[in-house]
């Protein structure tokens, strides 16, 4: 999601890290800290080694911030974090931080919550008020020592709060600066908030989803917000790369609603060049092959994937009915379209002759199926245990406190993970990493600035 900032001031939320304009003398404080870096700095938030091996994470040494809420950015920016980036989040305490850390109903003490959690694994977590000078000057420090800056705004904050890279060249030419926005930032709706739902809304997700003849139905998850993230972290990987070619930065921008129309895929394809409109079909069908659809069974349901004419003769003779496959209504994948619904009917007979269990047990390495789980029986299912897709991530409110894992192995490991911190507590060790002593720290709380 795209978080509208508050009229009184513009509030930085969401994927990305915000980058705030400075002119910078020679004689500024920021200026004098040091060079903007050329490289990825070994001491910066180091995360140690996977187990087993010696080699840093790839992302090790890079630091980014970011102002953050929800959903999009901060799925984006654990990504870096997994990856070994050093991931800080900069709150405002007098805001609550993260509005995540309010969103129940699971709670993990004050300012934290479950939900929270499950998208700011492996990051820190200051707390600045920008609205006062003191706060911005430790900022700006700060940011002359990031590789990326990454905002999750409407499309019209960037340019008025100073983020973007025309903005911050003069202070550092090599910082990498992105910008999630509900629309982009160059368009008559550069100014309109925006959220997941809306984005399935008018991409023609709700036309997509569900069984025919019922009301339009979203998917079952925010995945816009996902994919916006996984899109955002992508693109900032390439620009650090093209950094590293060239030593200049850029700005990088993503919208929800562009990520959510280049995921129609060949269906947008097809109306493009053919004008079919594709609508929904029964089961969950595929639109073109079959049979690829939910099928009954002796006890519930199942999910079978006779994407190719292997498949479908494997699936003919698992079930003992290879006359199916001389029958000319079935003979071909054209014939089988044609004949859906008739096939569907023969296969949930011959179907609920068994459980779902046993015609796994049949088909498994043959040809692809699923069993359709709820979600208690997707996370209780033992091939978790295997996969090592549960991790445990003990929190101080809750010891036993288990997450899923990061989908990504390196050198056949997973990523592994520890809870974000807690609102603030990385505030005071951040700070003195930039020369911060305690008379200053004092002085900043005074000013109410951290």
């Amino acid at each position: 999601m795209v978080i509208d900032p508050p009229a009184a001031r513009p509030r930085v939320d969401s994927l990305v890290t915000a980058t705030y304009h400075l002119a910078a003398s020679p004689d500024t404080p920021v200026a004098r800290q040091r060079a903007p870096m050329t490289q990825p700095a070994n001491n910066i938030g180091a995360r140690a080694p996977l187990p087993g091996t010696r080699r840093p994470l790839p992302l090790a040494g890079y630091r980014v911030l970011t102002f953050e809420a929800f959903g999009a950015g901060p799925f984006g920016s654990m990504y870096l974090a997994d990856l070994g980036a050093e991931v800080i989040k900069i709150e405002n305490r007098e805001q609550g931080g993260d509005a995540s850390r309010g969103m129940g109903p699971y709670f993990l003490g004050a300012a934290d919550s479950e939900f929270f959690q499950t998208f700011n694994l492996n990051k820190k977590s200051i707390t600045l008020n920008l609205k006062t000078e003191a706060g911005q000057q430790a900022f700006h420090r700060l940011v002359a020592t990031a590789h990326v800056v990454l905002n999750n705004l409407r499309g019209d904050q960037p340019d008025k709060l100073g983020l973007t890279y025309p903005a911050l060249k003069a202070f550092n030419p090599r910082i990498v600066c992105a910008h999630v926005s509900a629309y982009g930032r160059d368009n008559e709706r550069r100014h309109w908030p925006g959220y997941d739902y809306l984005m399935q809304a008018e991409a023609g997700y709700f036309h997509l989803t569900g069984e025919p003849d019922t009301p339009p139905t979203r998917m079952g998850l925010s995945i816009i917000d996902f994919m916006t993230g996984i899109t955002t972290a992508l693109a900032v990987l390439a620009a650090l790369l093209g950094l590293a070619r060239d030593g200049i930065g850029r700005d990088v921008d993503v919208s929800l609603f562009d990520v959510a129309l280049h995921q129609l895929s060949y269906p947008g394809t097809w109306y493009l060049n053919e004008s079919l409109n594709t609508g929904r079909l029964p089961r969950s069908s595929h639109p073109s092959a079959t049979p690829v659809q939910l099928y009954r069974t002796g006890d519930g349901w199942i999910f079978l994937m006779c994407m190719t004419e292997k498949f479908w003769q494997a699936l003919i003779e698992a079930i003992g009915s290879p006359e199916l496959g001389k029958d000319p209504r079935f003979a071909t994948l054209a014939a089988r379209r044609e004949h859906r619904a008739a096939l569907t009917e023969v296969l949930d007979a011959l179907l609920a002759a068994d459980t779902t269990s046993a015609w796994l047990a049949k088909f498994s390495g043959l040809l692809p199926a699923a069993p359709v789980y709820d979600l208690a029986q997707a996370l209780d299912n033992p091939f978790l245990d295997t996969l090592g897709m549960i991790q445990s991530t003990p929190h101080p409110e809750r010891a036993q406190f288990r997450t899923l894992a990061n989908p990504i192995r390196l050198d056949g490991q997973r990523l592994g993970g520890k809870v974000g911190s807690a609102l603030g507590a990385d505030t005071e060790d951040v700070l003195r990493s930039l020369g911060y002593d305690s008379a200053q720290l004092d002085a900043l709380r005074r000013e109410r600035a951290i």
